[in-house]
């Protein structure tokens, strides 16, 4: 496993973490799989109240010392005292002392970023919550968020990035450099979409993977972390998937190779949300809430 420097706090990160985006929350294979995960070096975790599977990765990471714990308050929860309630109910759920990467899931417009700042630098002013890190911004809401804080710095932005969607190479990356921000890539894998073997993508890993003797998610795995300052947090709901992840970083991709995949560019995906729907989804958080109570309803009924 290779680490990276989470902002500039000092703190080293797994380059390969463990993402839980629609991972099931009774599933004994997705418990198992986290802990071997733990067990092989990725000590990094990543979870979101609206995932509603808060409660998993606090049975997963009990009894483990030194696991790095990151979650994301919903914008639905950015106003000033919303923001804290969302916290200590994280920490509950996930029954940890603090948490240590809080990020804020979307931008919600609708609210003054500066008050959601503001109860982000209480939280860690009390101890609550290590370090402050945001999802799914551009550089303009970075820039804004930055400087709506008096005392502590964003250390991450959590956005789509994976050879098939690379919209984050038009600005977010560079700053995110520049600046010394963590750039950690969730859906590296674009959703399975990279083992889609009708794929002109797919052809191109896989002459890749083939020279290496490696899968083709190691290979796209190793790609996303060559990237300076970028760790991925690929879901795994099965052991033998986790192992396979873990094992990405352990050989090296030649200069051709990333020119290869970074050739894939010409027919790239558009992101999970294209720019109409961001713009609507940032405009406000009451989405975020439906969502969660769709998500926590249909997990209640199984």
């Amino acid at each position: 496993m290779i680490y990276k420097e989470l902002g500039r706090t000092g703190e080293r990160l797994p380059a390969i973490g463990l993402g839980t985006w629609k991972m099931p929350v009774d599933s004994r294979g997705a418990l198992a799989a986290l802990r071997e995960g733990f067990k092989l070096g990725a000590r990094f975790v990543d979870t979101a109240e609206l995932y509603a599977n808060e409660e998993l990765v606090g049975r997963a990471i009990a009894g483990m010392e030194d696991i790095f714990v990151a979650t994301k308050v919903s914008p639905n929860h950015f106003h000033y005292d919303d923001v804290i309630r969302a916290c200590e109910a994280s920490i509950k759920r996930l029954g940890v002392k603090s948490i240590d990467l809080y990020q804020l899931h979307w931008p919600n417009h609708s609210i003054p970023i500066s008050e959601t700042m503001r109860a982000m630098e209480h939280l860690a002013d009390s101890g609550r919550i290590r370090h402050i890190g945001v999802s799914n911004f551009s550089v303009d809401e970075m820039v804004e968020a930055q400087g709506s804080m008096r005392r502590y710095e964003i250390v991450s932005n959590q956005v789509e990035y994976s050879p098939l969607a690379r919209s984050v190479e038009d600005g977010i990356a560079e700053f995110c450099v520049r600046e010394h921000l963590t750039l950690i890539a969730y859906s590296p894998l674009a959703r399975g979409h990279v083992f889609d073997e009708r794929s002109k993508a797919n052809g191109v890993i896989k002459d890749i993977a083939a020279r290496h003797n490696r899968s083709v998610a190691q290979v796209v795995l190793n790609y996303i972390v060559s990237k300076e300052g970028c760790v991925a947090i690929p879901k795994a709901g099965s052991i033998r998937h986790v192992e396979e992840n873990v094992g990405s970083t352990d050989f090296k991709l030649s200069k051709m190779d990333i020119e290869s995949i970074d050739s894939i560019s010409g027919y790239t995906r558009r992101p999970l949300a294209g720019k109409t729907l961001q713009a609507f989804l940032k405009s406000t958080g009451a989405w975020a809430g439906i969502l969660e109570r769709i998500e926590r309803g249909r997990r209640s009924g199984q």
